[in-house]
């Protein structure tokens, strides 16, 4: 046993290193970068080889990782939230294909969205593909989740989740961490037709999977990551769900919580548990990191009356983050205020970096754009979204990975000209293709502006998987090579910037522009690093 100061991730990293994984599959996205970064850098995962290269996007991540299942070898697929929208397809899948080798998928959902575009409460997926999921509520127990999740994921027969949220990836604490497991042999699956969901096997699998939901009860039920705490005070009940039991314990720091507690963190629900709460308790208060998912659940559950309280009854707030003083109000404590910034403080907006080869290409697109006039561009996700805020406000949407492409091709399919898209690198590899290949396909008068700037610059710059391949991806859906046009963003080159801007805008047809410079905070680490090897 070792004593590590861990942030979330990297205990979850550590976890499934000394759980036997045998390869890690991601897709960069804020709060969960840093698990596969942990990995990556992990002396016993390179001295195992363990796999631990980026994929394209979080589908792509999930198939491999389900591959590497298939084959016996214990896996980890690691994604944001909104990256499970994009693997949904296979993830929900697999739950009844099931798995060989322990497959966890660590999803990090991020309230208040600090780095989002939306809310979303990934137990809900977990849910409605009716496997288990583990929500840890401290650091030690996300080590221990990860590590044991595989196990779990074995014995089940099914993937399971591991749910954090961004304040538990990013904050430490203490963890211990236990005995390095070997990796598993590889091994095939048993029935050869596992993993084959034509419909006459996929209706058997799936009766199968709802045949387990009892013994996924009885495990949670059993799981000693949930945990009922006995109370005096039986006007009320609390149900803490993951770290919300981390934000009940501050605000009892010095005394025991009067009320039967349940802390709940390995679903389905234990029905034991909750069915004790509700013949024991008056009340009934449930604390719970993003939607109100047990809330609503146990609304049903509990059909004889008994009061809930949560989120969806104004007790606690309906978005944004959870946190201790949410929890005091709910519990009529006194709330420690703080002292207020003066009026004069204001928060400063994101903005592109200086140097950043992204402002180079907005001011001569926007000299061309003015000539059409406003709300001509489509964006997505990455650096380049700041586009949207002043001095630039060029791009008019921002939605979703890859979505730029398409909404600009269906604003053209409307008559709209130009129709511009504004898409990075790693996105255009991400989703950005296939959304290229439509418009090729139809003729569509559409520009795309692929900002190259050769890394996943928003989540820390990680290796594109467009690098030095972006022209020849393009040519190869059809876009004609003539226009394909590339070009360094530099203010020395405005002038034929703009000059480009203005031909491929006017172009009738499928046109690409390339604006292509390294990230300026990757070159800055580029360079220290060459400075830093010199040195040594």
């Amino acid at each position: 046993m070792q004593k590590h100061l861990f942030l979330g991730v990297e205990a979850i990293g550590q976890g499934a290193i000394d759980g036997g994984i045998s390869g890690v599959y991601a897709y960069p996205g804020t709060p969960s970068t840093e698990i596969t970064e942990f990995i990556q850098d992990n002396p016993l995962a390179i001295e195992r080889d363990i796999h631990r290269k980026w994929a394209a996007n979080e589908k792509t991540a999930y198939e491999s990782a389900l591959g590497m299942s298939y084959a016996g070898k214990r896996t980890m697929a690691c994604m944001k939230h909104v990256g499970l929208n994009v693997a949904a397809d296979a993830f929900i899948n697999s739950a009844i294909t099931g798995v060989n080798g322990g497959l966890v998928l660590t999803v990090a959902d991020d309230p208040s969205m600090h780095s989002s575009q939306n809310e979303q409460d990934s137990r809900f997926y977990g849910d409605f593909s009716m496997i288990p999921v583990l929500e840890p509520s401290n650091q030690q127990e996300a080590y221990d989740m990860a590590r044991e999740g595989f196990e779990l994921s074995e014995k089940t027969g099914l993937p399971v989740m591991l749910r954090i949220t961004t304040r538990l990836a990013h904050s430490r604490a203490g963890v211990t961490s236990k005995e390095v497991l070997a990796e598993n042999d590889m091994s095939m699956p048993e029935d050869a037709r596992q993993f084959v969901l034509l419909p006459a096997i996929a209706r058997r699998r799936y009766k199968g999977l709802l045949e387990k939901q009892a013994s996924l009860v009885e495990l949670s039920e059993n799981s000693i990551h949930n945990k009922y705490i006995e109370g005096e005070d039986k006007s009320l009940g609390i149900i803490c769900c993951g770290i919300s039991y981390n934000y009940l314990q501050e605000n009892y720091a010095n005394e025991k919580c009067p009320y039967p507690v349940l802390k709940l963190s390995q679903y389905p629900l234990p029905e034991k548990q909750l069915k004790k709460m509700e013949e024991e308790c008056d009340e009934i208060l449930i604390l719970e990191e993003g939607y109100p998912l047990v809330e609503e659940k146990l609304k049903g559950y509990y059909a004889n009356g008994t009061t809930i309280k949560g989120r969806l009854d104004g007790t606690l707030p309906r978005d944004g983050e959870l946190n201790p003083d949410h929890v005091a109000k709910a519990l009529g404590k006194e709330i420690y205020q703080g002292i207020q910034p003066p009026a004069m403080i204001v928060n400063r907006p994101p903005a592109l970096c200086q140097g950043c080869g992204h402002q180079d290409a907005y001011t001569a697109m926007n000299e061309v754009l003015d000539e059409y006039g406003k709300g001509h561009v489509f964006s997505d996700i990455g650096c380049y979204t700041l586009g949207a805020l002043p001095p630039y406000e060029t791009i008019n949407s921002c939605v979703d990975m890859g979505a730029s492409i398409t909404m600009a091709k269906g604003a053209a399919d409307a008559g709209l000209f130009p129709a511009v898209a504004v898409i990075g690198d790693s996105t255009f590899a991400h989703s950005g293709i296939t959304g290229l290949l439509d418009a090729v396909n139809e003729k569509t008068n559409i520009t795309v502006v692929i900002s190259d700037n050769e890394s996943v610059s928003m989540t820390g710059g990680q290796d594109s998987s467009a690098f030095e391949k972006i022209e020849s991806i393009c040519e190869g859906v059809g876009v004609d090579p003539a226009h394909i046009r590339v070009i360094v963003p530099l203010k020395k080159n405005h002038e034929e910037m703009v000059k480009m801007f203005r031909e491929e805008l006017a172009h009738e047809g499928v046109s690409v522009i390339v604006p292509r410079r390294e990230c300026v905070q990757r070159a800055s680490r580029r360079k220290r690093n060459i400075s830093r090897h010199a040195n040594h």
